[in-house]
């Protein structure tokens, strides 16, 4: 049978099908650009990923568009309680109750712990099943805290609502209440007069204006008005106390922006390396210093850096002119103070002055002459074997810490500091010295400038780590070599440096010799401090570090119970990690994006930009008709 072909007709017809599938196309093309450029943002803005700008840009291949994006909170603190099941957080709020929740330093808990030497008030942190799983929430009508250098002298009632001190501590001046807000007077125990006048009297013993003291520790710091005084001097200071009777002293002092944590003397180290401060002071601080075998003392010793300064005020100083007041015994006094001079003599200290109610021993320079008279001086002997720098969970010895060696009785030991403001930025000597084994003085130098840019970097990311002020108190996470508070060491803050007791070196001890401050810490706990105690956060690599160690969940709930309401985070680490942690901080209703790295897209590190949002507990129906009496 013959085929009869009708190449023509069959033409016409592919041309047909052809245009039709072209202007088909051609029209969903259209559609799907007109959807796009009006109904959406797209996913990655100007090296940012995941954008919460307020505004976003993205090019079609004609035009620039610019859409506006509201993200601003459209509910209150009372509709956290009514979201619908579907909508609700992941991770959810933690009862009101627990508005001052401190993991580690918890009363319930502590009681189960030995009351001896004050072992329950040290670190006892909750079981790996006992973690919460929620948000810690601010007390209602929490406030942004006044800015320094105001904060000093003011805090808000409703951030830390205790009235507790300004009863206990009325005629010492500590703190008064004062309608809607507590003020700081700078009053002390042993300081009437006021912390700046109290100070002056210590310098007129030592100086504290040349720069050879920029470290301090103040042990059972009341509410650091001491610390907060120094401040001004260009001493910094760690201040410490317990959670105790008092209430809040710690929480005080961060409200007031100065650093703190708490802490005791108890029977582990405290979470300092060795040769860290320059100065340490007790004012009444009712730390038993001759008893335990003058554990306390050699303690402080261990702390201490050569040449250093331990400054006395209250019981037993000048107990001639105090003893009735003191409500003890002459005899009782005069046998305690001369317990402390012979510990401090058994540690080789020499008391420098004594006048009025203050009193001043110094630290040798070396222990060339302190082991030679340990025929003298049976107890302590010198530590064997420990490494003095250890100092998280690290049980006390009655033992004295070593100083390393020197080949003259002129020199001092581990090597002389700088001045500061030079000591910053000059190499310290356990770097010089070689003590740090893969840490040399160009690494040093080569770390000093990287973070100077990449803060700058970071500033140009966060406009309110740019505003100078706006942020007060401020961690870094994983510190290192203490690079990124240096470049910010210009502006109003500080900087809790930490170095994580998993961290490949031990670099605190350089950190304290450039003249900045800082703690242990493991991020598989909680930290040693109240709730909101920092404005900023920053971490460099903290959770590829942590990474199988403990859960992302957990170090997030932690940054986000001591992280204030509208505070910020910086993180840096890969990126697969950071869209993990990106997820999780969702989660707790943090604002994030994600940022290419200060040298581009094509790094797989990346940096996460990320803001605490404002939300409190509601308010108890105690606090609403206080409210209403008020407001009739």
């Amino acid at each position: 049978m013959a085929v009869t072909h009708f190449p023509f007709k069959a033409g016409r017809l592919n041309l047909f099908t052809i245009t039709l599938v072209a202007i088909l196309c051609t029209a969903f093309y259209l559609v799907g650009v007109w959807q796009h450029s009006v109904g959406k943002a797209i996913l990655f803005v100007g090296g940012n990923y995941g954008c919460t700008t307020s505004t976003a840009t993205f090019q079609t291949s004609s035009e620039t568009a610019v859409v506006d994006l509201d993200f601003t909170v459209h509910h209150t603190a009372a509709d956290l309680q009514v979201i619908p099941k579907a909508r609700r957080p992941y991770l959810p709020p933690c009862d009101p109750k627990l508005y001052e929740y401190t993991p580690c330093e918890d009363r319930e808990r502590s009681l189960q712990f030995d009351r001896d030497r004050l072992i329950y008030r040290e670190r006892h942190c909750p079981a790996a099943g006992e973690i919460l799983k929620c948000r810690i929430p601010a007390p209602a009508g929490y406030k942004l805290p006044f800015s320094w250098p105001e904060s000093r002298d003011f805090a808000w009632f409703s951030n830390v609502p205790h009235k507790e001190l300004t009863v206990e501590k009325k005629n010492q001046n500590w703190v008064r209440f004062e309608k809607d807000r507590f003020r700081f007077p700078g009053g002390g125990t042993m300081f009437p007069r006021g912390a700046n006048a109290y100070i002056d009297d210590i310098g007129k013993l030592i100086n504290l204006a040349d720069g050879s003291i920029r470290t301090a520790v103040d042990t059972g710091c009341g509410v650091a008005s001491w610390g907060a005084y120094l401040l001004s001097r260009n001493i910094v200071t760690m201040s410490f106390a317990p959670r105790d009777t008092h209430e809040a002293q710690v929480q005080f002092a961060l409200e007031r922006g100065v650093p703190a944590l708490i802490g005791v003397l108890a029977s582990v180290r405290l979470p300092y390396p060795s040769r860290a401060f320059d100065m340490a002071h007790c004012s009444r601080c009712l730390i038993p210093w001759a008893q335990s075998d003058g554990m306390y003392l050699i303690e402080v010793d261990r702390i201490l850096r050569p040449g250093g300064y331990w400054v006395l005020s209250g019981p037993p100083i000048n107990w001639e002119n105090h003893w009735k007041g003191w409500e003890r015994t002459a005899e009782d006094l005069q046998d305690e103070q001369s317990k402390i001079e012979a510990v401090a003599k058994s540690l080789c200290w020499k008391k420098l002055k004594q006048k009025g109610d203050i009193a001043i021993w110094q630290k040798p320079t070396n222990h060339i002459h302190c082991k030679k008279n340990r025929k003298v001086f049976k107890f302590p002997n010198f530590c064997q074997g420990q490494n003095p720098d250890t100092a998280w969970y690290t049980k006390m010895e009655p033992c004295l810490t070593p100083l390393p060696e020197v080949s003259d009785i002129k020199e001092t030991a581990g090597g002389q500091l700088l001045n500061w403001p030079e000591r910053l930025t000059s190499v310290p000597p356990r770097i010089s010295s070689g003590s740090l084994k893969q840490i040399t003085a160009q690494n040093f130098t080569e770390n000093t400038e990287l973070w100077r840019k990449r803060v700058a970097y970071y500033k140009a990311l966060d406009n309110q780590l740019a505003e100078p002020g706006r942020y007060r108190n401020l961690l870094d996470m994983n510190s290192f070599l203490g690079g990124f508070a240096a470049a910010l060491v210009d502006d109003p803050l500080w900087v809790m440096n930490i170095v994580p007791v998993e961290a490949d070196f031990n670099t605190l001890g350089v950190i304290y010799e450039r003249g900045l401050i800082g703690t242990y810490q493991n991020w598989c706990e909680a930290m040693s401090t109240y709730p909101r105690t920092y404005d900023f956060i920053h971490g460099d690599s903290v959770f590829s570090m942590y990474k199988d160690r403990c859960e992302m969940e957990d170090i997030l709930l932690e940054m986000d119970r001591i992280l204030r309401p509208q505070g910020s985070v910086i993180l840096r680490d890969d990126v697969d990690v950071l869209v993990k942690v990106k997820n999780i901080a969702e989660a707790m209703q943090w604002e994030c994006r994600i940022a290419d790295h200060e040298k581009g897209p094509h790094h797989r590190e990346k940096v996460l930009v990320a803001t605490k949002q404002y939300w409190t507990a509601p308010a108890s129906e105690e606090e609403n008709q206080e409210k209403q009496t008020s407001e009739n």
